[in-house]
C-alpha cells in the first residue's frame, strides 16, 4: 500500500494530512481476509467453509473491508508521522474523499517554554500545635459520644426537646408542617430560628401557639416569604451530659494504655499530621496555580474532551455507588471541562519540568510516603503490605511522590513567606 502525504498546518495545533492508498491494495487485502474467513465459515445450508463466496461477502465483505482500511490508514498515518516527526495528541480522525484519498485531522502537543518560576509568590502557613488545641479536640469527642438525660425543668440552650407541632398557613395545613415526637436540639440551629426559640422556656407537657416566618429564600418555594402559625407541646425535655476525659474515655478511643496522657498525645499527632497535610494541600495549590500562570501554553482540545469524559465517568460510577439509578443522573461532559483543562494543562507542564529537568521519585521516598499514609491505622504494617502487594497502588504513590518532587522543585525558586497561622484558622475552624 502506498500513500502520498500532504501536511497543512492550519489554525493552532491542529494538522491535517492527506492520505491516498492504494485500491488495489486494498481490494487484494480484502480477497485475502475473505478467503480465510471462507475456510471456516458456518452457513445454513452447507458444511463448514463450503459456502459460496459471494454468500461469505455479502455477509462479511462490509466488515472486512472496514477492518482493511482501519489497518491501512494507521499504517499510512504512522509513516507520515515518522516521516515528518509529528508528536501526535489524542487520536486522527478519518473522513474518506475519493479515488482512494482520505483526510487525517489530528492534534500535535505544544512546544512549551517554561516561564520565570521566581514570579511565583507562595504564602506557606507555618502552625504549632499546642494544649488548647488538643482541648478543643477533645471537646469534639466527648461532643460526639454526649448522652441526653431526662430532667423535670423548663428547655433551654443544649437541651434536646422532644415536640408534637402541627403548622397553619391561613388557617390551611400544609405539607411537611406537622410531626409527633420531633427532636430539636435547642440552640443548635437545624430548624428555623422562630420555631426553635419558641421551644426554649417550655416544660414536658406544656403547649403553646407562635408565628414563624419562612425565610424569602426558603428552599421550599411554596413556603418561601410566608408565615406560619404553629401549635406546638412539648412531650419532653432532656438535658446534655458530657463524658469525663478519663482513662474511660481513653480506652473507648482504643488507648488501653497510659490514659489521659496517652490520648492527649495520640491527639496531638494526628492534629500535626492534618495540619502538614492541609499546609502541603494549600503550597501545593499555590505553586500549581503559579506554574499555570507563568508558561503561556495552547492545551490540545482533543486531549480536554478525553480527560472530560474520564472525569465524567468516574462521577457517574460514583454516583452509581451512592445508589443513583443510571436514568437519574443527568450529568454533562461541559460541567467538567475547567477541570479537565486545568489537569490537561499540568500534565504536559509537568512532563516538561521532569525531562528537561531529570526530576524523578526514588524508592526511598515511595516507601516514607506509604509508611506517612499507614500512620493513621491501627496496624501501619498492614497498610505498607497493601500497598506493595499491588504494583498499581505503589504507581499512584510513586505519582505523588513525584509531584511533590515537582512542587519542591519550583519552590526553591518562587518567592515564599512563611505567615504563622493559628491550628484553627488552618482547619477553618475560627
Amino acid at each position: 500500500m502506498t500513500a502520498s502525504p500532504t501536511v497543512e498546518t492550519l489554525e493552532g495545533l491542529n494538522r491535517r494530512v492527506t492520505l491516498t492508498l492504494n485500491n488495489d491494495e486494498v481490494e487484494a487485502e480484502v480477497r485475502k481476509r475473505l478467503a480465510q474467513v471462507a475456510k471456516n465459515v458456518r452457513m445454513d445450508g452447507f458444511r463448514p467453509g463450503k459456502a459460496p463466496m459471494k454468500m461469505v461477502a455479502a455477509r462479511y465483505g462490509g466488515e472486512i473491508r472496514g477492518e482493511v482500511l482501519g489497518d491501512a490508514l494507521q499504517k499510512a498515518f504512522g509513516a507520515v508521522v515518522e516521516a515528518n516527526q509529528l508528536a501526535v495528541a489524542g487520536y486522527p480522525r478519518f473522513v474518506a474523499g475519493e479515488n482512494g484519498a482520505f483526510t487525517a485531522s489530528f492534534e500535535v502537543f505544544p512546544e512549551i517554554k517554561l516561564g520565570d518560576f521566581s514570579q511565583i509568590k507562595v504564602n506557606r502557613p507555618v502552625v504549632e500545635v499546642n494544649d488548647a488545641d488538643v482541648d478543643r479536640t477533645l471537646e469534639v469527642l466527648r461532643k460526639q459520644r454526649v448522652q441526653y438525660h431526662a430532667v423535670e425543668r423548663e428547655g433551654k440552650e443544649g437541651d434536646r426537646v422532644h415536640v408534637d407541632y402541627a403548622g397553619k398557613i391561613d388557617g390551611t395545613p400544609f405539607p411537611g408542617g406537622e410531626a409527633k415526637d420531633f427532636p430539636v436540639i435547642l440552640g443548635e440551629g437545624r430548624t428555623l430560628k422562630d420555631f426553635e426559640g419558641s421551644l426554649v422556656g417550655m416544660k414536658a407537657g406544656e403547649s403553646k401557639t407562635f408565628d414563624v416566618a419562612f425565610p424569602a429564600d426558603y428552599f421550599a418555594k411554596e413556603l418561601a416569604g410566608k408565615t406560619a402559625t404553629f401549635e406546638a407541646t412539648i412531650k419532653s425535655v432532656h438535658e446534655a451530659v458530657l463524658p469525663e476525659v478519663d482513662e474511660a474515655m481513653a480506652q473507648s478511643l482504643g488507648i488501653h494504655e497510659g490514659g489521659v496522657a496517652k490520648l492527649r498525645e495520640e491527639i496531638r499527632g494526628n492534629l500535626a499530621r492534618e495540619a502538614k497535610r492541609r499546609i502541603h494541600a494549600k503550597v501545593k495549590e499555590q505553586v500549581l496555580n503559579g506554574l499555570l500562570e507563568t508558561t503561556d501554553l495552547e492545551v490540545p482540545a482533543n486531549l480536554v474532551a478525553m480527560e472530560q469524559e474520564g472525569l465524567m465517568e468516574k462521577a457517574v460510577t460514583d454516583l452509581k455507588a451512592r445508589g443513583l439509578k443510571e436514568q437519574d443522573i443527568k450529568l454533562s461532559q461541559e460541567v467538567f471541562e475547567p477541570q479537565a483543562r486545568r489537569r490537561v494543562a499540568l500534565g504536559l507542564l509537568m512532563d516538561t519540568l521532569i525531562k528537561e529537568n531529570s526530576i524523578a521519585a526514588t524508592d526511598e521516598q515511595v516507601r516514607a510516603m506509604v509508611d506517612e499514609f499507614a500512620q493513621s491505622y491501627e496496624d501501619p504494617s498492614e497498610v505498607v503490605g497493601w500497598y506493595y502487594q499491588d504494583p498499581s497502588r505503589l504507581k499512584e504513590a510513586r505519582a505523588l511522590v513525584l509531584e511533590d518532587n515537582i512542587v519542591g522543585w519550583i519552590l526553591e525558586k518562587a518567592q515564599v513567606t512563611d505567615e504563622p497561622t493559628p491550628l484553627e484558622k488552618l482547619m477553618g475552624t475560627a
